[in-house]
């Protein structure tokens, strides 16, 4: 029995998951990043391995990804984020062409060859006004939670637009609309509407053919799947909410099981617990 770990770092949230041979996850944690990478990267990694049953000796391989991948001092190789998510994407749905990846501080478009590699891709240029961030920002200046926000979008009647393509001229319309009595609920379908239309562009932007198949933590709310779908007139796919924020995990994890398959085959049956600054495209 092989057992890989994939570590995401994210720029808001970590996330490390761990599978076997077969790709069964065992186990999976998601904690707050912080400013202390690889501390994080590391109580992740050991929370993973306790929930498991496992301990260090039992993992085979080690993949990080994320912006943070060159901080977790204990991994074997580092991959990017766009590699992962491919990866994850299309183990989870392998009829994946393009995913759309909407975190907490970046979104991100990429268009995957028949073998799940990375094509092409594109990253937001318009500050934080395109990402999940901004949301749950606009949420919190209203008194709402992040937990709130799909139940409250859930009640919009008549949409607001949020046009500023800066996350302080953003923010600035939502305190103008605020001023005006507009309903927190119309405000915030607003700005996620303006989200849906950045993601489309950026889609487009890389040629985006089906299926989609769309990931990150803003995902846990179904309304902007749907909205997605309606302004690209083609379903969507979107993991379980409690995978959804994981799929570049999974995928690192799942190259992890790759790379052991390839050393085997290659004859090197041990594998080192560490390989400094390698990395895989």
């Amino acid at each position: 029995m092989t057992f890989t770990v994939g570590i995401d770092i994210g720029s808001t949230y970590t996330k490390a998951i761990i599978i076997d041979e077969k790709r069964t996850i065992l186990s999976r944690d998601l904690r707050p990043t912080g400013f202390r990478l690889s501390e994080v990267s590391r109580s992740a990694y050991e929370a993973c391995l306790d929930k498991a049953g496992l301990k260090q000796d039992d993992v085979n391989y080690v993949i990080a990804t994320g912006i943070g991948r060159h901080q977790c001092t204990f991994k074997n190789i580092h991959v990017t984020d766009l590699t992962a998510s491919a990866r994850g994407a299309s183990h989870l749905f392998p009829g994946t062409h393009t995913v759309l990846d909407v975190g907490g501080q970046t979104m991100k478009s990429s268009r995957l060859d028949e073998n799940s590699w990375v094509k092409s891709f594109r990253l937001n240029d318009k500050c934080a006004a395109g990402t999940g961030a901004f949301l749950e920002k606009t949420a919190r200046y209203m008194g709402f939670t992040t937990e709130e926000m799909g139940p409250l979008m859930a009640t919009s009647r008549e949409p607001v637009p949020i046009s500023g393509v800066c996350a302080v001229f953003a923010e600035s319309e939502v305190i103008n609309h605020l001023s005006l009595g507009t309903a927190p609920a119309d405000i915030m379908q607003g700005a996620i509407e303006s989200l849906v239309t950045r993601s489309v562009q950026l889609m487009k932007r890389v040629k985006a053919e089906p299926e989609y198949t769309l990931i990150g933590g803003i995902l846990r709310f179904d309304t902007m799947a749907r909205a997605v779908s309606e302004v690209l007139k083609a379903e969507v796919n979107v993991p379980d909410p409690e995978m959804v924020q994981f799929v570049a995990a999974l995928g690192a994890a799942i190259l992890g099981q790759r790379r052991l398959e390839k050393l085997r085959q290659e004859g090197e049956v041990h594998v080192a617990s560490a390989a400094g600054n390698a990395s895989i495209r």
